[in-house]
């Protein structure tokens, strides 16, 4: 089985332990999701990963093989470490960045808005978003440029690590309450919760309004990397999470 096939079934278990683990919990039997969520979740996991994304690829390497043939694999020779720090760099970064955007532009926000209009969390939630969303996504146009300059390889690795990250964020397992409830591990938490998206910080930006001083709706938009909202003030830590979530406007 080559590297790339065990890359796709990383995120592919991840998702379905993370399902069952919340179907186990409820999660899927209630009325608080309609049909109608299930339909656009399911559409949603099947476009980005098989149509838009592979597509997005094909493209960009086709067109930059007929442009700039001598560039493929030019960086291909150093070090992994380079080709992991320029995914993180134009691809997680410039995600934050649209993800920000598409939150003050009311263009943007339309194709975004069906991510947040659900009212409870889970792993399906995480690829709910127009297809236009996604097709303009900058980060999707940059990893298909480093890929072809190179970072293949690297590529195999980051992008199943960071989607687990983003999966596990979107779950109602919560894993991160196990880090806020016992106060030996507290400096771990505060590590990890700076780093990376989690539960209670990607909650949040889920919440339905900031008035219930746990939500922050226009905040914590980082999708593998929390230290972008660090970095860039966006961000809110409070280690609660939303009873309430949605989109208001």
């Amino acid at each position: 089985m080559s590297e790339e096939h065990i890359s796709k079934l990383v995120v592919a278990a991840v998702m379905l332990v993370l399902g069952i683990v919340e179907a186990l919990g409820g999660l899927y039997f209630n009325d608080k999701r309609t049909k109608n969520d299930f339909t656009i979740e399911l559409v949603s996991l099947f476009t980005l990963p098989t149509l838009v994304q592979p597509g997005i690829f094909l493209l960009t390497i086709w067109v930059m093989r007929q442009w700039v043939p001598a560039l493929e694999d030019h960086f291909a020779h150093i070090s992994i470490w380079w080709h992991f720090l320029a995914l993180l760099v134009f691809d997680d970064m410039m995600q934050y960045w649209w993800h920000r955007f598409s939150h003050v532009n009311p263009t943007m926000w339309k194709l975004h808005r069906p991510h947040h209009v659900v009212v409870e969390m889970g792993v399906l939630v995480t690829y709910r978003n127009a297809v236009l969303y996604y097709a303009m996504m900058p980060a999707i146009w940059f990893s298909a440029v480093l890929v072809f300059l190179g970072a293949s390889y690297a590529y195999l690795f980051y992008i199943p690590v960071k989607l687990t990250v983003i999966l596990l964020a979107h779950s109602e397992t919560r894993w991160d309450r196990f880090l806020y409830k016992y106060k030996i591990l507290s400096p771990l938490a505060w590590i990890v919760e700076r780093t990376i998206s989690t539960p209670s910080t990607h909650f949040a930006h889920h919440g339905l309004t900031a008035e219930d001083g746990v939500s922050h709706p226009n905040g914590n938009f980082g999708n593998l990397l929390f230290f972008w909202d660090i970095l860039f003030g966006s961000a809110k830590i409070t280690r609660k999470y939303p009873t309430k979530f949605g989109a208001w406007n």
